[in-house]
């Protein structure tokens, strides 16, 4: 038990609105709101205090460091914005970082339709959004271009042209950039485009059907067939979207949580249409409820603003909480204009709100079934092995490269929930003979564990992507590495790939015995290991890749000692280009004003050894 005293404490609590964070010996482990300070911490040491969470929260905390805030909005801010730096271990966490994305269209004479990740107030134009993915928009920027021939190519490319390029021959754009067609034309396309975003599509098609029919009377045929095109073409969109006239920006919120596991699926309905969805599955610590959830959800989603979470006048929840009527208050003050989060709704709201919880539902059921099947693999792995504790941690190594060129190793890390990608490591391989695969593998190793181990980062088994030499390379590293393990030595398992490489054909080789592990090729525990296999192999091809093309984007003259931007731009100028360089000799490098003959002789080495 801690030996906070909270008799003490609670004496010099004020009754201001803030919030407090409290601490055990190294970190902060809770951040909490409240209107009033004392009231709310003295709810946690109280004599009625029953829950679990609660309990186990108190007994670990050491001492409560307490901010006070001018109101309720600035204490809500104030603690999404610590939850986000502290991590703490018993707040509900959102994983999620990513961007929200919006089609823009620009306020230029001959606007472009493109994406951006965020609003800028700098940047004139219309923005609509935001959507859930950079897919969804690339999606809807492909299906705007069948629609409406509005540009989207970048303004360089466009203040450059002399004649149209191949998107006006594919009649996906009217070629402003040359004045191929009148400019009240494209400005009528770019109205069409606007109304069609805003949600007015049966406005658009009515507005399209008299041009047609106006055509057709004058005998412009030839305009009166680019206008049917473009009403069939909206009637198909018009088809498979379902399309709200009276609702212009709302989110909807579907909720379910079973098991200790939150989901929460999300839909985003702008000017009457799905935009797309997401699914999110928070971090959640024991015993929480589902009001600390769905409000801590809600909270740490919405008041990432600068992540362009825009919060829509309208959020309808699945499910109701008890600080529903606070956070519709606390959002419209924090957004400057009102905001009502409702849960009882009628109509074509009902409908979105239950197809946010079907999904919701269907995302959950997933979720368990992967876990379940994962834990599954685990067992049969643990039985085949005969091991007698269960598996916490596994790691697995795989040597990546072109001919010997930019080698990286990657290592991958597996727990009892799948791939923990935030133990992720890649490993640029240096200092070895180009292609020698076993020194790589023991440089990798030797990097990893080179320092005492905390126990929870010792894996359980290591796989070696690599046959019997790589795993010999393996096991020796880790034998002189001994003292650095804390007396748990790993399991060390090689996977050599079978002849014709195929998967189910792989032969694992057991560490010291060198004894074949025979597995069935329809196992789950081998799909368990070719899982982990590859992934590594696909994490460090990736970094090889990412590697290389920057070397080839780069020149060969950059890692040179002692030749900066400007001695490397006169080198070239001097002598025509990197060919010209290499091709020089010491006498004729030295030439060159600012390279000396010690100089000379390091690049002439460099550029030929």
């Amino acid at each position: 038990m801690s030996a906070f005293c909270s008799e003490s404490f609670l004496k010099t609590v004020t009754t201001e609105p803030g919030v407090y964070r409290m601490f055990n010996q190294q970190r902060v482990i809770y951040v909490g709101k409240a209107k009033n300070l004392k009231k709310r911490l003295s709810s946690y040491f109280s004599l009625t205090q029953k829950h679990p969470k609660t309990l186990a929260l108190v007994s670990h905390i050491d001492r409560i460091e307490v901010t006070v805030t001018h109101t309720e909005t600035e204490a809500l801010i104030l603690e999404h914005n610590f939850i986000k730096q502290y991590k703490p271990k018993y707040n509900v966490l959102l994983r999620d970082d990513k961007s929200y994305p919006f089609l823009f269209l620009s306020a230029h004479k001959h606007p472009q339709l493109t994406l951006v990740r965020s609003q800028n107030r700098q940047r004139k134009g219309t923005y609509f959004g935001p959507y859930p993915s950079g897919g969804a928009v690339r999606e809807s920027l492909h299906l705007m271009q069948k629609l409406f021939p509005i540009r989207q190519c970048e303004d360089s490319y466009y203040n450059n042209r002399s004649r149209p390029c191949l998107q006006y021959q594919l009649k996906r754009c009217l070629a402003p950039c040359v004045n191929a067609m009148p400019e009240a034309e494209y400005a009528h396309q770019v109205a069409l485009a606007t109304a069609f975003l805003q949600g007015k599509s049966q406005h658009v098609i009515n507005q399209l059907v008299s041009e047609m029919e106006e055509a057709s009377s004058g005998l412009e045929f030839e305009k009166a067939a680019i206008r049917r095109d473009q009403i069939q073409s909206l009637k198909k969109v018009q088809e498979q979207q379902w399309v709200s006239g009276d609702i212009e920006q709302l989110d909807v919120v579907g909720f379910v949580y079973q098991q200790g596991i939150a989901s929460v699926h999300l839909l985003f309905v702008r000017q009457g249409r799905i935009l797309g969805s997401r699914n999110y599955f928070p971090k959640i610590p024991k015993n929480s409820s589902q009001d600390e959830v769905l409000s801590a959800f809600l909270s740490q989603f919405y008041l990432s603003g600068q992540n362009g979470r825009a919060i829509p006048r309208e959020i309808l929840l699945s499910d109701d909480f008890t600080d529903r009527a606070m956070f519709s208050d606390l959002f419209s003050e924090y957004c400057g204009y009102k905001t009502t989060l409702k849960t009882e709704v009628r109509g074509e709201r009902a409908k979105f709100v239950k197809l946010a919880q079907k999904n919701a539902e269907i995302a959950l059921q997933t979720h368990l079934n992967q876990k379940n099947n994962i834990l599954h693999r685990y067992q049969l792995l643990e039985e085949k092995l005969d091991l007698n504790k269960p598996i916490l941690r596994m790691e697995c190594y795989d040597i990546s490269h072109m001919l010997g060129e930019k080698t990286v190793a990657s290592c991958v890390v597996f727990n009892r929930e799948g791939a923990k990608k935030s133990d992720y490591r890649r490993f640029n391989i240096t200092g070895i003979t180009p292609g020698d695969d076993y020194a790589a593998m023991g440089q990798v190793l030797s990097r990893r564990f080179k320092t005492v181990q905390q126990p929870e980062n010792i894996p359980d088994i290591i796989f070696i992507d690599g046959g019997l030499g790589q795993l010999n390379q393996a096991e020796n590293i880790i034998s002189s590495l001994e003292d650095n393990f804390n007396g748990k030595y790993p399991l060390l398992i090689g996977i050599a790939k079978g002849v014709t490489r195929k998967a189910g054909l792989e032969t694992l080789i057991l560490a010291g015995s060198h004894e074949i592990i025979e597995m069935s090729s329809d196992s789950p525990a081998l799909h368990l290991i070719q899982q982990i296999r590859d992934e590594s192999h696909r994490f460090a091809i990736m970094g090889h890749r990412q590697q290389r093309d920057k070397k080839r984007r780069s020149s060969a003259l950059e890692d040179i000692a002692g030749v900066g931007a400007k001695r490397r731009q006169a080198l070239l100028n001097h002598l025509g280009g990197l060919q010209g360089v290499i091709a020089a000799s010491i006498d004729e490098l030295q030439k060159i004003p600012g390279i000396s003959h010690s100089l000379a002789e390091t690049i002439y080495e460099a550029l030929h050894n």
